[in-house]
C-alpha cells in the first residue's frame, strides 16, 4: 500500500545520509582518540553557563531504550558536600586496595583516582529503571537497559566536554548508598557515574593509568569476532 503524506518516516523527513565534511568527521574521531579520565589536573575556575548547558543538552542527547530517557544530574558545586563525598571515596578506596595481590597494593595507593574536591562541579548521574513505564520497549528482556542507556549519556556528555576543552573523571569506587543520602537520591533510582568536571592543565597524550604502568590498551583486532565468538578477525591500523 503506498505511504500517504501523513505518514512518519516519509522521505522528505530523513536528513541526507552522508558522511561528514572531513574537518567534521576528523573532529569527531579526534574528541574520541583524546578523551581522557581526567583525576589532578582540575583548575578552580568555574565553567560558563553556556558551555555547561551545551554539555548537559549533548548528554541529554544520547539514545536511550523505548525513548525512556532514564537519567538525571545532580550538580554539585558546595565544597562541603564534595567534601563528604571525597571522604566516602577515601573509606572505600582504601577497601578497594586490599582486594589487589601484595605486589600490586603499593602501586594501587600511588594511583590518583578522583579529583572530587579539586574539581569546581561534581556531576551525580542516575538512572530511574521505571521513567518510561511499567513496561518499556525495548527492555522487555534485558532488564539493565535502562543502565546501558545511562551509560550513553555519560558518553555523550564526555565527549563533549573534551571538544568544549573541559576535563570530566568518572569516579567509581564509592558506596552508592552513602552517597545518594548525601544527595537525597530516592531508593529506587541507580547511582550510574559520579563525574568530576572542570577546565584542566592539559590532558595527557595516552591514558593516565597507561602511563603509569598500570594497563595498556589492546589492539582492537583482539576484540573483534566474525560470525561468532571463536573466529576473530584481523583489524588492519587505520589509515591516516
Amino acid at each position: 500500500m503506498p505511504r500517504t503524506d501523513d505518514e512518519p518516516g516519509k522521505v522528505e523527513d530523513l536528513a541526507p545520509g552522508v558522511a561528514f565534511a572531513d574537518a567534521d568527521r576528523d573532529a569527531v574521531y579526534r574528541a574520541i582518540a583524546t578523551r581522557r579520565d581526567v583525576r589532578g589536573e582540575f583548575l578552580p575556575d568555574p565553567i560558563c553557563g553556556d558551555t555547561l548547558a551545551r554539555i548537559l543538552a549533548a548528554a541529554h542527547q544520547a539514545p536511550s531504550v523505548g525513548l525512556s530517557q532514564p537519567w538525571d544530574f545532580v550538580l554539585i558545586r558546595k565544597r562541603e558536600i564534595r567534601s563528604r563525598i571525597a571522604a566516602i571515596f577515601a573509606e572505600a578506596n582504601a577497601e578497594a586496595a586490599q582486594r589487589f595481590p601484595a605486589e600490586r597494593q603499593a602501586q594501587y595507593r600511588t594511583l590518583k583516582l578522583e579529583g572530587i574536591v579539586s574539581a569546581p562541579l561534581n556531576i551525580c548521574v542516575t538512572s530511574d529503571p521505571a521513567r518510561g513505564g511499567p513496561v518499556i520497549l525495548g527492555a522487555t528482556h534485558m532488564a539493565d537497559t535502562d543502565l546501558f542507556s545511562t551509560v550513553c549519556a555519560i558518553q555523550n556528555l564526555w565527549l563533549a566536554a573534551r571538544a568544549e576543552g573541559i576535563g570530566v573523571g568518572w569516579v567509581s569506587i564509592l558506596h552508592e548508598d552513602r552517597v545518594k543520602a548525601v544527595l537525597g537520591i530516592p531508593e529506587r533510582l541507580r547511582l550510574v557515574g559520579y563525574l568530576c568536571v572542570g577546565h584542566v592543565r592539559g590532558f595527557f597524550d595516552r591514558p593516565e593509568l597507561e602511563k603509569r604502568g598500570w594497563r595498556t590498551r589492546d589492539n582492537v583486532g583482539a576484540h573483534v569476532h566474525e560470525d561468532g565468538w571463536n573466529a576473530q578477525r584481523h583489524m588492519p591500523a587505520p589509515k591516516d
